[in-house]
């Protein structure tokens, strides 16, 4: 589903490169949970962007669904965004001036869902993470966790193919934050890919593969059972 070939991202400056992702080579199969984690400054968000389309690398290629994503134009990317992929961020990204309902509803009316189906679509998000109540509230009426939970709702409302996750559960509270790693480990049953960026190992234990980032560069590719959880 996703290649990436020899990736680089850096800064110039007049006199030298500093680079953020140095020859990065990783491959993810459709229906992996992939987790990245790292010290902070690795290098991790950096990399779940340009996976994501959202920042672009200065050299090497990436393919998504066998196609050349370095190579695609705007519109194409936002095709992508629209039609392939779900973002979860760490600074939720909610629109403030849209009511709970309104802000995860969001990616049907890019899509051209219609009205009724979209009815019923947010209606079982909001059920699902028990927010019904709070469907007329804006953004800043809520709680950092409940902002988050209204994020992930509007990640997975148009049940993307991929799902990119920054940091998902870092501002709720454990219970929270298992509600939300159980519903993606179920969703990740149901075929979807997620790639999360974590610090947590214990929500890395949840996924299928763990990629290790150090200054740029992936240090270790393992499977769960080879980490300490």
């Amino acid at each position: 589903m996703i290649k990436l070939v020899d990736v680089d991202k850096y800064f110039k400056s007049r006199f030298q490169k500093t680079f953020i992702l140095k020859g990065i080579d990783i491959e993810v199969n459709e229906g992996e949970f992939l987790t990245i984690m790292g010290p902070s400054g690795a290098g991790k968000s950096t990399l779940l962007h340009i996976i994501g389309m959202l920042d672009q690398a200065n050299a090497g290629e990436y393919f998504f669904l066998d196609q050349p994503a370095h190579k695609f134009k705007e519109k194409r990317r936002g095709e992508i965004h629209k039609n392939y992929i779900g973002f979860v961020f760490q600074a939720y990204h909610l629109i403030d001036e849209l009511t709970v309902y309104e802000n995860i509803e969001m990616p049907l009316l890019y899509k051209g869902v219609k009205g009724s189906e979209r009815k019923s679509m947010v209606a079982e998000m909001l059920d699902r993470f028990n927010i019904v109540a709070k469907k007329d509230l804006f953004p800043h009426q809520l709680s950092g966790g409940q902002q988050q939970v209204v994020g992930v709702a509007r990640a997975i409302i148009g049940k993307p193919k991929l799902l990119l996750a920054d940091e998902p559960t870092g501002n709720l509270h454990s219970k929270q934050g298992e509600m939300i790693m159980e519903l993606f480990k179920s969703l990740n049953d149901e075929g979807m890919t997620i790639i999360q960026v974590t610090h947590s190992e214990k929500n890395a234990s949840y996924g299928s593969r763990v990629v290790t980032i150090e200054d740029g560069a992936i240090v270790r590719d393992e499977k769960p059972n080879a980490v300490n959880v």
